[in-house]
Parts: structure tokens; sequence; C-alpha cells
């Protein structure tokens, strides 16, 4: 899945980097919305995608942020304006993260009339006080209201994200947004433990002691999640991301992966390169990881110059490449099959990761098969520290 040095890329990332309130829980760079810097950013974004445009030919589209919903109509207008001018259009899959507060109906029937055909939710929870502590801004009647305008606007793939170990979280009330969540049908789940990391509000109220960290119930919460979804007709395909199957004979279902699987991050998950672009963005292309400065007005003044706002960029040794490529595709169920990570990466599991492979299987959460090497049940939720495991 790597491209030759001769072949474009064909994964496409873009940071937007503006909220309408900064959550909680996020580490990722942000910024509260304001119409002047917006303006700035969608040009700056322009002249990026100008400069990139002639070695990319996208697959995968995703829109991340921040709230990139949050940009009105005609900054929309601007960017998809100039992604048809660059002949970057016609994406297999094309993903905006939207928040269910910004979503409107003429915004989703423009997004789709550009070719923009998966849509990734941030509901995060159904519950009223646990997103009035999270921070986020949309209600729990926002969230369907929402899905059915998207689905209005004829969207057949909806991906929703939800959070579970939220402090102040039982898991009465994580069921009871499970039901909600999955009553709704949208055809990809996503679920993220709550991480706390530094420069966040909940990172400072739990070193202030104002709760404590429930490992045992953020284990029960995960092993729910997993049972509902798979009731649900949901396949796990990855730690916590769960997706439909459809009867269309695509390339995923190839791969078994369930239909509606997120093209887009199994090229991250399985070693692919990726341009990406916005204030922050990382890419890995041509050999190269590249990080754009976390900062809207340097990144903007950068790209008025004529040059990408690249930060910081090195290239790994080999082995620290294929340690990586190893430790990022754990995280899916199906592991790694041997043949797939020989031609990914030119290196041999068995070669140099043999003893790592063994310990994890003597301890349950792996399994050695004659074709690959995968993460059991219990590995799949501590897949961080099995991973670490295979980093050079």
């Amino acid at each position: 899945m790597l491209e030759g040095s001769g072949e474009a890329i064909t994964s496409l990332y873009v940071h937007v980097p503006f909220c309408a309130h900064k959550c909680a829980y996020c580490a990722f760079y942000s910024e509260a919305s304001s119409g002047e810097v917006i303006n700035g950013y969608v040009g700056a974004l322009v002249r990026e995608l100008e400069l990139v445009a002639a070695d990319l030919r996208p697959r995968t589209i995703f829109f991340g942020g921040g709230t990139p919903s949050l940009l009105n109509l005609r900054q929309c207008q601007q960017v998809l304006n100039a992604m048809e001018r660059l002949n970057l259009l016609g994406a297999e899959e094309w993903t905006v993260e939207c928040n269910p507060a910004t979503v409107s109906l003429d915004k989703a029937k423009l997004f789709r009339d550009f070719g923009v055909n998966r849509i990734s939710m941030g509901v995060q929870s159904l519950n009223p006080a646990l997103l009035e502590r999270l921070g986020r801004i949309h209600s729990r009647e926002m969230v369907f209201k929402s899905f059915d305008i998207l689905r209005r606007a004829g969207f057949e793939n909806i991906n929703l994200d939800l959070m579970f170990a939220i402090p102040g979280q039982t898991l009465e009330v994580w069921r009871d947004t499970l039901a909600g969540t999955l009553a709704m049908g949208g055809e990809h789940l996503s679920c993220y433990e709550v991480i706390y990391e530094e420069d966040t509000e909940l990172y400072r109220q739990l070193r202030a002691g104002q709760f404590e960290v429930d490992e045992d119930l953020a284990c029960d919460m995960y092993e729910e999640v997993v049972e509902r979804a798979a009731a649900a007709g949901l396949q796990r395909y990855e730690v916590a991301n769960f997706a439909r199957h459809s009867t269309m004979n695509d390339q995923l279902l190839r791969l078994n992966l369930p239909t509606y699987a997120c093209r887009h991050n199994v090229n991250y998950w399985r070693g692919g390169s990726f341009y990406g672009l916005g204030p922050s963005a990382t890419g890995y292309a041509r050999g190269a990881r590249t990080k754009n400065f976390s900062n809207t007005r340097i990144y903007c003044d950068h790209l008025e110059h004529g040059k990408r706002a690249i930060e910081s960029q090195e290239e790994l040794p080999p082995l620290a490449r294929a340690g990586e490529t190893a430790a990022f595709g754990l995280r899916m169920v199906g592991g790694w099959p041997f043949e797939q990570f020989r031609q990914t990466t030119g290196r041999d599991l068995h070669g140099e990761w043999a003893s790592e492979m063994k310990q994890l299987a003597e301890k349950g959460w792996a399994r050695i098969a004659r074709d690959r090497f995968q993460l059991t049940s219990e590995g799949l939720r501590f897949a961080d520290a099995a991973a670490e495991l295979f980093l050079r």
C-alpha cells in the first residue's frame, strides 16, 4: 500500500482548526472561531492544495478538526471550488467531520454535490450532564435532528463517534447512549476511551483530585460496546471501530473488512502514505514524515509567501518505520498477514519481532497463525501496550 516514488499520493488529510468551544478532553490543535482568521485560513489552505495537487490523486480524503462543519457556506464553497479546479474531486471515500450543532441541510447538500460521501459526527454522549462536562455545544436532540438532515441530504455512510470512561459516566448511562446511537442505524461506529492528556481541562481536574479513574469500569464499558455493536450488526475491525456489511463486492470485502470500514483510516493502519494539510497536520509522503506549524497565523504567513508551513520533517530509518507500521497495524482485528507486512515494509515479522510475538502469545494477548499475527480480543483491549513492543 506504500506508493512508489513515481506514483501520486492517494490519501489526503485536511485539518480545520476551528471550534465554537474547546472541549474539556481535546488535545488536538484548535482555536475559537473568528471570521477574519477563518477567511485567512481558507485562502492559505487553497494555496497549500495548489502546492501539492500535482502529486496528489486522492482515493480517500478526510477533513478533520476542530470542526470542519463550522466553516460557512461561502468558505466551504471556496475550498471545494479550488479542489474541483485542481482535479482533486472523485475520491472513493471523502469524510467530513461534523458537530451536531453545526449541521445544516444547505451545507450537507453542498458537500454531497462536490462528492463528499461520508460524514463523521461527534456525538460523544447522549447524556446532557456528560455533554456539559465535556464542553460539547450540542444537545441530545440535536444529534437525532442532524442525523435526519444528513440522510435527507443523501448521505448513506454516516459514522457516529462516542466516548466512554467519561468522569461521572455510569455503565447504565453508557448503555443508554449506546442504545440511542445504535438505534439510529449509522453505517459506522467509533468509540474512544477518554485519555487524559496534558493541557486539557479534564487532565487538570484529574490532577486536582476532582475524580478518580476507574479502570475496571472502563473495561466493562469497552466489553459492552463490543457486545452491543455485534448484536446491532456491526463488525469490529479495529480496537473500537465497527462497521456494517453491504452486498457490494468491493475492495474492502476482499480484504476481509466490512464494507463501511473507514478506508482512510485503514490506509493509516496499514502504513500508507498521505498528505496532511492545515495547521498542525502531519503527513507521510515520499518516505518523509512532516508536521505543519500548530499555529494558524504562522501557517497562513508561510502560505502567503508561497511555501508550505512545515515545522519539522524527518525520515525514519527503515527498521524504525517498519516497527511503527507493525504497531499501527496491530490495532486491526485481522492483525498483520505476514506476506502483506513483508510487501509493505520489506521486513519479516518473524525475523525482527519473533520474541515480542511469542511474549504476547504466551500472555494470551495475541495468536500466531500460519499466515498472520493478530491480537486476541483481550489483547485488543490493551493494543497500545502491545504495540509499544514493536517500536524500534
